[in-house]
């Protein structure tokens, strides 16, 4: 049997052109210019369907081999090599350290092989995320033959998007099994996919046939199952998480950051204890052709100094716009508003401005305060009583 080939291409791409891809311009997300590394041309006929779907959607590919003279990268070869893992590690993952390995299953596997090794997986437990995988679900089990990896659960930048089942195990299918396997169950993770904290994304695959054409259009049935599918669920798989690694989905934007007191529309230069005052942001999503409104309902906003003073969820009016209004806190110093908004699938967003807060001035006082009342009653019939006894002192016969 051939060794196993990873995907690279989303993998490489991703590094190579999503660090534009980080920032928002008024036209959408930039980069839409891939390098494409094969080791053999042939595998632009043989993935030509995921190919043609990543170029209808506008990405410019350019496919070179990886020993081209011309381009100063290192080959990455057939299995994971060294610098695959390496590359591997750094995005949070680690291939099992036999070269040989591959993912086995005897019971989720697909009935093609009923002879077989039972390396052709029919996987069905994908990550229960709409801005990954889009919001129609995928029906038919997606087909999976390659290397298992495990993520890193110290790593929460890592998400399985397709894990293995309870049954599977990573083994080389054509030696006797001597010990016990050490990628084991739902552990193992079939695809893989990584938002660094600049927001560029990575998706790591232990098997390039899961891409290829003939997967795309194969049926399935899962062993042991009555239900048997026309296609596979490959194609919606690739479609949907090359949307989302590419940007196209689940990139958040935020612009016209405002704010001022109440009844104001001119953002001062500094705050007095005890202001009210209104915080307003715009929040916008790529649809892949267009900005849309962000409409959720856990944006928050924090006005920071050491520690949250306030920490308020904000409103939205459902046309990107979201406020929240409150009274600044009755302490005075270098204050902060701050937006951090974190959300599975999503890009990041980190707002930050400083403001300072005084304290009031000393005509800015109130002249008669009404909680002090009694202590102004106490003292004018004190300094009365006091009158009313030097009257009668000096005038008492």
């Amino acid at each position: 049997m051939a060794a196993p080939r990873v995907l690279l291409l989303l993998a490489v791409a991703s590094l190579l052109a999503v660090a534009s891809l980080g920032d928002a311009s008024g036209e959408g997300p930039r980069g839409r210019k891939l390098l494409v590394l094969v080791d053999d041309l042939a595998v632009r006929s043989s993935h030509s369907a995921f190919f043609g779907s990543l170029q209808a959607r506008g990405l410019d590919l350019e496919f070179r081999l990886a020993d081209d003279p011309k381009l100063s990268l290192h080959r990455y070869d057939h299995s994971a090599s060294d610098l695959i893992r390496g590359i591997a590690t750094e995005c949070g993952v680690d291939f099992d350290e036999d070269p040989e390995a591959m993912v086995i299953d005897h019971i989720n596997y697909a009935s093609s092989e009923v002879e077989g090794d039972h390396t052709l997986i029919a996987g069905d437990d994908l990550i229960q995320s709409d801005v990954i995988l889009g919001s129609k679900k995928i029906e038919a089990p997606v087909l999976f033959r390659g290397i298992g990896h495990a993520a890193n659960p110290s790593n929460s930048l890592v998400l399985k998007v397709l894990s293995a089942s309870p049954s599977a195990y990573s083994a080389n299918p054509e030696a006797k099994l001597a010990s016990v396997p050490s990628l084991t169950g739902s552990a193992i993770s079939l695809v893989s996919v990584m938002q660094a904290r600049n927001n560029a994304r990575v998706l790591i695959s232990g098997s390039l046939d899961l891409f290829s054409n003939r997967f795309l259009k194969s049926g399935v049935q899962k062993a042991g199952s009555k239900m048997s599918h026309d296609k596979a669920g490959n194609e919606q798989f690739v479609t949907e998480t090359s949307k989302w690694v590419f940007h196209e989905r689940g990139h958040l934007k935020a612009v016209n950051v405002k704010h001022h007191k109440v009844g104001e529309t001119n953002e001062p230069s500094m705050y007095r204890i005890n202001d009210d005052l209104e915080y307003s942001v715009e929040i916008y999503e790529w649809s892949g052709t267009s900005w849309k409104p962000y409409v959720a309902d856990d944006v928050q906003i924090q006005f920071f100094m050491m520690s949250p003073y306030v920490l308020k969820n904000m409103s939205t009016d459902k046309t990107a716009v979201y406020s929240a209004s409150f009274k600044v806190p009755d302490v005075y110093g270098v204050f902060q508003f701050k937006v951090e908004y974190q959300r599975l699938g999503y890009t990041g967003l980190s707002l930050a401005k400083q403001i300072p807060v005084r304290p009031y001035r000393h005509d800015e006082y109130e002249r008669f305060i009404t909680s002090a009342f009694p202590y102004y009653a106490a003292s004018f019939s004190t300094m009365g009583a006091f009158f009313i006894f030097s009257v009668a002192y000096l005038y008492h016969k």
